[in-house]
């Protein structure tokens, strides 16, 4: 049941990914381009995302737990750090220039595009550097990310 859960959501985030135009590059450069030929519309995605994803939390907390899982699994409350900033800043330089993010780059992938296979090929290659990168010294990178129970009462 889970497996066709996770293949139904993210079929459906891919359909919507395309319908709302985030795999076209011009589409998402268009939007970051604040300071010439604006595109707003994507503001507009972005916020009907967050409207869907907050009425879901909502839904989970009252309920007590998710549908499918046993608990929640957020990310642990830490305080910004170095790591955090830079990996912000590489996935939004990233998307400024290729005009792709991973979840569209994948989608676009899929669809055969050139342009989201070489993006994604990179973002590939990038995550195991990371990865080989903080393995050689940072125990961060094999940081627990279910919160604790007691967490959920803050």
């Amino acid at each position: 049941m889970k497996a066709i859960a996770a293949f139904l959501c993210g079929l459906m985030l891919g359909v919507g990914l395309i319908v709302s135009q985030m795999t076209n590059p011009g589409k998402v450069i268009a939007f970051l381009d604040i300071s010439g030929h604006w595109d707003p519309s994507l503001a507009l995605v972005m916020g009907a995302a967050l409207l869907a994803a907050f009425a879901g939390f909502a839904w989970v907390e009252r309920r007590g737990r998710p549908l499918l899982a046993g608990e929640l699994a957020l990310p642990p409350r830490w305080p910004v750090d170095r790591q955090l900033v830079v990996g912000a800043a590489l996935f939004g330089i990233g998307w400024g220039i290729g005009g792709f993010c991973p979840g569209p780059g994948l989608v676009g992938t899929a669809a055969l595009s050139v342009d989201a296979a070489v993006f994604t090929a990179a973002m590939l290659v990038g995550m195991v550097a990371a990865n080989r990168f903080a393995a050689g010294g940072a125990s961060s990178a094999r940081r627990s990310f279910s919160r604790q129970p007691s967490d959920n009462a803050q």
